[in-house]
């Protein structure tokens, strides 16, 4: 991937963090206007990550962003939200992390 690639991943990611977290927000706020953001943001993200899947493929591009955005998002629920996953979804999010190693190791001819 590229560096250019690189950076727009990253900012996908950062746009879809924003949306998350805006969507939480709505969900004790109750404003409309704050969905309709979240909503613009998302729509957003998934316009830059047309450029990351035509790099790096579809299934690679989805599983790296999805896997960023469930740590970070689990981040900002904790710091933010004050929220805790539970010893489950902890496991789960570690064997994402394993799996998300696999997906990045270098494969064979496909």
């Amino acid at each position: 991937m590229t560096a250019a690639g690189l950076l727009v991943l990253a900012a996908a990611i950062a746009i879809f963090i924003t949306a998350a977290s805006m969507s939480r927000l709505y969900v004790s706020d109750g404003r409309v206007v704050i969905v309709v953001v979240a909503m613009m943001l998302y729509t957003l993200g998934n316009l830059l990550m047309i450029r990351v899947m035509r790099e790096i493929g579809l299934g690679a591009a989805i599983s790296v962003a999805t896997f960023a955005q469930l740590v970070m998002v689990n981040v900002v629920a904790f710091m933010v939200f004050h929220e805790r996953p539970a010893p489950m979804q902890t496991t789960g999010i570690a064997l994402g992390a394993l799996g998300m190693l696999l997906i990045l190791l270098p494969g064979g001819k496909s």
